[in-house]
């Protein structure tokens, strides 16, 4: 039977610098081995419920002339559409020159998107499939989307859906294909979906069509502000982030009010296939400006933000961390996940000083996110398989009492966000750089440095700062670094052998930020002098 020993590691960090730790007897087996209470504790210095689609645009009614007498055939990759010629072409690009009068069979008035699709027919965009229908809920192609760009790519320039592509027609091609080398002509679309052309189309590779066929400047961003604003604090459209496959393109679409998310916090659904229905209200919205979105986000409440919703950058489930950029990455997953434990293996044997070194580099990179107050780890680990189980919680409590914390703590620095916004120190007009001197001038107008905090002491958190009013600079800068966060600005915590400040990218520029030397204690100014400082007047200031 298996024996249990359980270790003790006093392990120390010291803002990032680890003390030595007790020399200990390695386990004769594969038991369970815990390893307990390691805290991080720097000394300082001086679209609602969600439909299967989005929903259809009201498009108004016109009078046309009627659609000329024509087979329809089917706009699949392959096969094939022809599409009616207009008696004359228009001097405005886009507009509807033919009359909608129940041309495909499986559309009624009561249809999901019957006024889009019966739009397409009038627009001269589509006359559906081979049937006589325009099939709704069945997948989009990638083929069929660079055929729709193309047309309207086509009736752009020349008024004309067909002229674009009809110089690059040859014999026994696919349909698809002179099409996409219209768009190849205009510098559109490169080779980046070879292979793809005949798959269903995921709806981030629909954006990535569609956000290219017209000029950026046909569209007016009409949502800008609030995209920009919602996708920075992780509050709307929170399913794309940087590593989501076109995501820039998706994001246009929202600012020229193309897309608005099908649910209420925005979602896109990015790796979901695309109907042709909804296909078809992107289309329409394309050539309408009448019927683009407006969006209606409440970006200057915080209300409703998570602790996962405030993690960026590189957030990977990785078994084996044996870098800093691997812990980093690991710990921000275990963060995006809202857990509060990191399950690793690392498939060797391994012993108590191995398993040390692992907890402080967890320490390490959670030094890095005070704002999440998780400064105290504890690991358990089998010596045989090297599988480690590394617990978090703040300042060493139960996660009952880490989760009330955490809740506590959110839920003060949303209330001063709000705050800032309702009263107009935060306004819309503002750079990065004027939002975050916003924030530090709150923190040192009503913060105060408690100079006989211990090692254990709440304020080492940002807990203590917003519900206390007392703080050193892990307390400090935790506190500074969540309100950036809900204002979506990117930073992180710089932690030295005894103090602890934030590094942020304001504006597109790097810049080291004390707030808690710019606390001038018993003033209720602030020294300005910390605040935006460049990397080599803060080094000249505290070395790294």
């Amino acid at each position: 039977m298996k024996k249990l020993f359980s270790l003790l590691i006093a392990c120390l960090l010291l803002c990032g610098t680890a003390m030595a730790a007790e020399t200990l007897p390695a386990p004769l087996d594969d038991a369970a081995v815990q390893i307990p209470a390691d805290t991080v504790l720097p000394p300082e210095a001086g679209e609602g419920s969600m439909p299967a689609e989005e929903p259809a645009a009201e498009i108004p009614a016109a009078e046309v002339p009627a659609v000329p007498s024509e087979e329809a055939t089917t706009d699949s990759v392959g096969t094939g559409e022809s599409i009616p010629e207009a008696a004359e072409p228009s001097l405005y690009a886009f507009q509807r020159i033919y009359s909608y009068t129940g041309q495909f069979s499986d559309l009624t008035e009561g249809s999901t998107f019957y006024s889009n699709i019966s739009a397409l027919f009038e627009y001269g965009l589509s006359v559906g499939q081979k049937d006589g229908t325009y099939g709704a809920k069945s997948p989009a192609t990638v083929g069929q989307g660079i055929i729709f760009a193309a047309r309207i790519r086509s009736l752009y320039d020349n008024g004309d859906a067909e002229a674009g592509a009809a110089p690059f027609r040859t014999e026994g091609q696919h349909t698809y294909e002179a099409y996409l080398l219209y768009l190849q002509s205009l510098g559109i679309l490169e080779n980046e979906l070879e292979g793809l052309y005949f798959t269903q189309a995921t709806r981030a590779v629909m954006a990535h069509i569609l956000a290219r066929a017209l000029p950026e400047s046909f569209f007016p961003a009409i949502n800008h502000d609030l995209v920009t604003q919602g996708y920075a604090t992780r509050r709307y459209i929170t399913d794309v982030t940087e590593y989501t496959p076109y995501y820039q393109d998706i994001l246009q679409l929202y600012r020229w009010g193309i897309c608005q998310g099908v649910n209420a916090e925005g979602a896109f659904l990015p790796d979901d296939t695309i109907t042709r229905g909804a296909l078809a209200a992107m289309l329409t919205r394309m050539v309408d400006p009448a019927l683009r979105i407006t969006l209606t986000w409440d970006v200057d409440s915080a209300i409703g933000t998570t602790w996962s919703s405030l993690v960026t950058g590189d957030a990977r489930q990785i078994a084996a961390p044996e870098t800093e950029a691997d812990f980093d990455a690991a710990f921000r997953r275990m963060l995006s996940q809202e857990q509060l434990t990191l399950e690793l293996n690392y498939n060797h044997s391994i012993d108590a000083d191995f398993v040390s070194g692992v907890l402080r580099q967890c320490l390490n990179s959670s030094a890095k996110f005070s704002e999440h107050m998780l400064n105290h780890a504890s690991a358990t680990y089998y010596p045989q398989t090297g599988f480690i189980t590394v617990t978090f919680s703040v300042l060493g409590s139960t996660p009952e009492e880490t989760a009330a914390y955490r809740a506590e703590t959110l839920a003060a620095a949303i209330e001063v966000h709000d705050f800032l916004w309702d009263s107009g120190m935060l306004t819309h007009s503002m750079t990065q750089k004027e939002m975050a001197k916003v924030c530090y001038t709150w923190i040192c107008q009503r913060a105060s440095y408690d100079y006989s905090a211990e090692d254990a002491s709440p304020s080492h958190t940002a807990w203590s700062l917003f519900t206390e009013g007392t703080a050193v600079c892990d307390g400090y800068t935790g506190a500074y670094n969540l309100l950036l966060k809900l204002l979506g600005i990117d930073c992180y915590t710089l932690v030295t052998a005894d103090h602890a400040w934030t590094v942020a990218i304001l504006d597109g520029t790097e810049v080291h930020i004390d707030v808690t030397w710019g606390d001038q204690q018993g003033s209720l100014s602030a020294n300005y002098l910390y605040f935006a400082m460049t990397p080599a007047l803060s080094y000249g200031f505290h070395p790294w």
